[in-house]
Parts: structure tokens; C-alpha cells; sequence
């Protein structure tokens, strides 16, 4: 049939608009007609006085109008939408009840009380309009896609998880969307609803998916599962991606309904799954309330800004908590680029009265102190820090530099102009910390915590700065985190390569992270240190395996993993909590104060002023070793600074 169809509609050429136009109207005079025919029994000698027909012109001419105000002829019949749906609708509509407003006024008002259209007339000819001129663009429609289908050959078998109005709209997508010689098919549905178990639905059985699944993958040969529910918990999306990968079938999601295009899912919509959904967690329930009360019309600076963390904290706060302004400081040029095309693309109200976007070091004073003089920021978000392990273990003197130098410079500026809050965002790898990376951070966060407490015994600054620290995991997505590295060596071909077949890292998305670093700072009452449920640890080598399987290779066949041996300053295994530290709960399930050692604010400012000093020297041992100093418990791992540690242990 696929010769002929495209013999009487040649995908190449589109129809004219006035032989569209030509159609509706014949249409409309068949429907009109039949209506009368109808209405007065066909059999009936009355039905074939030609008075019956006397309205016609009318009609066609009320129906004329309205076709031509809602332009349904001049959409390309092929590619008929919703939205070309709903003109039509509203064409055939409103013509009818024109025309019933005007069989009524007549009636009403003529000498002799009679109708122009008996009101049934109009009714079968509105629902015989409304049928025949849909009937004609779906059918159109479907020739197309009958003529533009190749012959096929090949039989892929699939099954949608969620027998509802979401699985159907995949099963018509899926099953319209032509391949070379290949037929997609779905073959069976899959739900958690145990009333619809082997019911059908467009006559395909709906199977349980915890009991029959294994068994009616194999028996049916499919090949790929679409999961389709809008409501589907996290966890309940990741047992059914577990199962998937564990039986080598492929996975893809159906996106919310708000991300379809024009209220219409496309077939291109069906996303094959991301490791990130199976690392991704429960929707957070934050306070917003009482966070959109703190940041209300206040003015915000964001440090580190154009950064994984930084821009998403930026988003966020312009999305749900309406700042008076936003100061997002960067000095990366580029990158501050980047997040001022993303925030004015998606927040053009107000944008430019909103933002002020400040290219600087925060290790600049002049330019620091130019920013605070400037805005006056009410709260402080600190994201700004050097993060990478293996290079600050080759740059120690730039990691202090920044994590240490940058911090105190702009945590003391905060304290000269009178910011509300500082919201300092550390890291796990300062607790325990085995590299300088780490063991900077720490230095920092005991600055910030003794200033803190120094400020709060002054009895005469009530109102003083209330310093907050935040420690959480690895972020996925972050630059330079393993799954981009991951998915790039893929790309490639690999190897894929993981240092250590044991190395676990806990993680957690960058929105996320954001959000609990927002509602911490707003529960904050100054000196804390918020750590926050990262949930399980997550083996490094299975990560690999999954996003292998998830890309349809297999490990050692497509792909190699390679091990290339802990990197400098790299553990195994971290930690959230140092051994002696002990947490406290608070009212938000995933944030926890940890309850950490204190230290004097004037010893930790001298051994962090001593420190800063020995910058200028570039010596890598002194400053390492002063570290090791100011934190007892920094113990080098796969570095050239074990040798530090094993000369203070000699000399103990």
C-alpha cells in the first residue's frame, strides 16, 4: 500500500491552501445536507423539498467567515497538531452557535415565528463539521505516515512501565515513529496497580511488574522498557532501572508533561536514562516559606558565582526568593558570561535591575572592598574555593592562597560592613583530612567558627555577622567530577578509568546541594557546622559498570575499566564527621549540626596569619607543614607529603 500512498500524496509537495480551503467547504455543504436528510427521515417525501435547502448559503457563508478568522486551511494537513485541533474546534463551534443565535432572533422576531434552521438540524450538522473535517486531517495524516514508512524487516519488541494516559501517549509515539527497516512495537504494559494486572489496554496485556516482569521479558523478547508514570517515586524509578540494567534491557523515561512541546509529547522526548537517575533522590521539602523571608528584597552576593555550585545557587535564589539584588562574583570571565546568558534567557523580568554581574578574585582586597562598599550585600554565600585534589597537592601554596587567604579577606570584609549572614560552603574532604585540599578548607572553617564565636562574646554587637559552614560530598555534574570524565571516555571508546576498585564517594545533585545549603543558612544561628545527608556511599567501579550498561556496552567486550592507583591526596573511602565529632539533629530530616572542636579566635587568626605569610615563599614543605600545625589530624595519603607526617612522628 505504501506505493500508492505515496502516488496520491507525494511527501515532497505540500496541497495548495485553497484546494484545503475547496475541501472544508464541500464538507460543510455534505454535513449541512445530510443534517436536513437526517432530520427529516430519509425515506420521508418531505425530506426532498428543496425549502429544506434554502439555508445552505447561509450556513456555508457563516462557516466561510469563521474558517478564514481561524486560518485552519493554511496548516500543513501532514503535520496536524493539537494545536490545529483546537482552531478547528473552535471554527466549527462558534459558527454553529452563530448561527443557532440567529435561528433564534429570527424566530423570535419574524411575523410568523418560524425557523430559519430547525435547532436539531444545527446540532447533526455541527457534530457531522466538527467529525468529517477532523476525520479528513487525521486520515490525511496517516497516509503520510503510511507513504513516508519503508518497508520493514526488523521487530524490536517493547513494554511501558504505567498503564495510564502518559504510557499511551508513548505507545502512539513509539509506534509512529518510522526507523530504516526497523518496526518498533510495544508488546506489553507494566504497573504497580494490582487492579489493572492482566486487564488490557488498546487489547495489550498489563502485566505486574514485580512478579511477571523477568519472566514476560524473556517470553516476548523485549528489548526496551519506557517508563512513563508522572508521579513515580525516586527510589521506585531506581528499582525499576536496577532490574533493567540487571537484565540487560535498555531504559528510556517519558519527560514531565510541562516539558512537552505544545502539550504533545515528540518521540525525540523519550530520553534514554542517565546514571543520575539512579544516584538522584526524593524531591527535598524546603521551607521556603521562612528561606523567602530571610531573602526577601536583601542583597545577595554569591562568591565563586559563575561555578557548579555558585550559578545554581543563583538560580534558585531568582527563581523562588525575589532578592533585591544579586552579586555574583566571579573572575572567570567567560564562565560569568555563560551565567549571564542562562539567567537573562530564563529570567527576563527585571533581570538587568537584579544582577550585577563582578568580574574579581576574592583575594583582591581593593576589589573585595569595592564590591561591599558598593552593594552592601545582607548575606553572603561563600562558594568560591580551589576543589581539586591532585592539583592543590602539586599547588599547596595556591590552595591556601585562595580556600584560606580568599575566605578570612572576604569573611573579615563581611564583618567591616555589617553582612546579616555568611554561608561558608565546605567540603567532607575536610573532615579527616589526607590533602591539602581538604585540610584548607578546615583551616578555613576554623577561622570562620572562631570568628564567630569571638564576635558573639562581644556583648556590645548584638547584631553582628553570623557565620554558617556547609560540608557535603561530591555533586554530580560538577567540573571535573568522574561522570562527566566518565561519559567523555565513552564517547571516546575508553578505557574507562577508576583509580582504585574499592574507592566509594557519596554524592549528591547539584539542586540538591543548593537547596539544603539555602535552608541551612536560614536555620543558622551563627558558629555552626551543617553536614548533610548525603545518603549511601557509592563504589567508584559500579558507577562505571552502570553507565556502561546504560550506554549498551559491556564491560571488557566494548569497553575496558582500567585501575590507575589512588591519585596524590586521594582516600578511599570519606568521611562526613571526624572520629571525635558527634552530630545533633535538626527539625530538617537531611541537615545535621555537626558538634566539632572550638578553637581561641585570636590563636586561630595568628596561626592563620602565619600561614598566609609564608605565601610568598613558594615553599611547598613549610606550608604543608605549617597545616599539619593548625590540623592535627591532616594525615598525607599517596602523597609526597607522607614524608612531613613521618619526621613529626620521629621527632614525637
Amino acid at each position: 500500500m505504501a506505493h500508492i500512498y505515496k502516488t496520491l500524496f507525494p511527501s515532497a509537495t505540500t496541497t495548495p491552501r485553497w484546494i484545503i480551503f475547496a475541501i472544508d467547504v464541500a464538507i460543510c455543504t455534505f454535513s449541512f445536507v445530510f443534517a436536513t436528510l437526517l432530520r427529516f427521515n430519509f425515506f420521508n417525501s418531505e425530506a426532498y423539498n428543496i425549502a429544506l435547502f434554502y439555508p445552505l448559503p447561509l450556513v456555508l457563508a457563516i462557516r466561510i467567515v469563521f474558517i478564514r478568522y481561524f486560518r485552519i486551511y493554511a496548516g500543513i494537513i501532514r503535520y496536524t497538531s493539537l494545536q490545529d485541533g483546537i482552531r478547528l474546534f473552535y471554527t466549527v463551534s462558534f459558527s454553529s452557535i452563530l448561527m443557532a443565535v440567529i435561528d433564534i432572533l429570527y424566530f423570535k422576531f419574524s411575523p410568523t415565528h418560524t425557523q430559519i434552521i430547525p435547532l436539531s438540524v444545527i446540532i447533526i450538522d455541527y457534530l457531522g463539521s466538527l467529525i468529517l473535517m477532523t476525520a479528513f486531517r487525521l486520515s490525511v495524516k496517516l497516509m503520510f505516515m503510511r507513504a513516508n514508512q519503508p518497508d520493514k524487516n526488523i521487530v524490536l519488541n517493547y513494554a511501558i512501565f504505567g498503564a495510564g494516559d502518559a504510557g499511551m501517549v508513548a505507545k502512539q509515539k513509539l509506534e509512529q515513529h518510522s526507523n530504516v527497516k526497523v518496526e518498533k512495537k510495544v508488546v506489553a504494559f507494566f504497573d504497580d496497580d494490582s487492579s489493572k494486572t492482566f486487564k488490557y489496554i488498546d487489547n495489550i496485556t498489563i502485566y505486574n511488574f514485580d512478579s511477571d516482569f523477568e519472566n514476560i521479558i524473556q517470553k516476548l523478547n523485549i528489548t526496551e522498557l519506557i517508563i512513563s508514570p508522572q508521579h513515580l517515586s525516586t527510589s521506585r524509578r531506581q528499582e525499576i532501572i536496577e532490574k533493567c540494567l540487571e537484565l540487560e534491557i535498555n531504559i528510556r523515561n517519558v519527560p514531565p508533561v510541562e516539558r512537552w512541546i505544545n502539550g504533545e509529547l515528540s518521540y525525540n522526548q523519550l530520553k534514554q536514562v542517565r546514571i543520575e537517575d539512579l544516584i538522584e533522590r526524593d524531591t527535598i521539602v524546603l521551607d521556603k516559606g521562612a528561606i523567602a523571608q530571610q531573602l526577601f528584597q536583601k542583597t545577595i552576593l554569591i562568591t565563586g558565582a559563575a561555578g557548579s555550585i555558585g550559578s545554581e545557587m543563583a538560580h534558585q535564589i531568582l527563581k523562588n526568593f525575589n532578592p533585591l539584588k544579586l552579586i555574583l562574583v566571579d573572575k572567570s570571565e567567560i564562565r560569568l558570561y555563560d551565567l549571564d546568558h542562562e539567567l537573562s534567557t530564563n529570567y527576563k523580568l527585571n533581570y538587568k535591575n537584579s544582577i550585577e554581574l563582578v568580574i574579581g578574585d576574592i583575594t583582591n582586597e581593593a576589589r573585595m572592598r569595592n564590591v561591599f562598599e558598593t552593594y552592601a550585600p545582607n548575606i553572603v554565600y561563600h562558594a568560591a574555593a580551589y576543589k581539586h585534589v591532585p592539583l592543590m597537592e602539586d599547588n599547596p601554596s595556591e590552595a591556601i592562597w585562595v580556600n584560606v587567604a580568599g575566605t578570612k579577606l572576604i569573611a573579615d570584609i563581611a564583618v567591616e560592613y555589617g553582612v546579616e549572614k555568611f554561608v561558608m560552603i565546605s567540603t567532607d574532604k575536610a573532615v579527616n583530612p589526607t590533602n591539602v585540599m581538604g585540610a584548607s578548607k578546615r583551616i578555613a572553617e576554623i577561622y570562620v567558627q572562631s570568628l564567630n564565636t569571638h564576635l558573639s562574646l562581644d556583648a556590645t554587637n548584638i547584631h553582628h555577622t553570623k557565620f554558617i559552614t556547609t560540608r557535603f560530598g561530591n555533586v554530580l555534574e560538577s567540573s571535573g567530577s568522574v561522570i562527566p570524565k566518565f561519559r567523555k571516555q565513552i564517547e571516546q571508546g575508553g578505557p574507562i578509568t577508576v583509580t582504585h576498585p574499592d574507592i566509594t564517594r557519596y554524592f549528591m545533585t547539584i539542586p540538591e546541594a543548593c537547596q539544603l545549603v539555602l535552608e541551612a543558612g536560614n536555620m543558622g544561628n551563627g558558629g555552626e557546622i551543617y553536614i548533610f545527608d548525603m545518603g549511601q556511599s557509592i563504589k567508584i567501579y559500579d558507577l562505571a559498570r552502570k553507565m556502561l550498561k546504560l550506554s549498551g556496552l559491556k564491560v571488557g567486550k566494548d569497553i575496558q575499566i582500567v585501575f590507575t592507583g589512588l591519585r596524590p591526596g586521594e582516600k578511599l573511602k570519606e568521611e562526613l564527621l571526624a572520629d571525635q565529632e558527634t552530630t545533633m539533629p535538626t527539625y530538617h530530616p537531611k541537615i545535621m549540626i555537626a558538634k566539632v572542636r572550638t578553637y581561641d579566635f585570636v590563636w586561630s587568626k595568628t596561626q592563620v596569619d602565619v600561614l598566609i605569610a609564608l605565601y610568598s615563599g613558594q615553599n611547598k614543605d613549610l606550608i604543608v607543614g605549617k597545616m599539619k600545625e593548625i590540623v592535627p589530624e591532616f594525615l598525607s595519603q599517596n602523597s609526597v607529603f607522607e614524608e612531613l607526617d613521618f619526621k613529626q612522628k620521629t621527632k614525637s
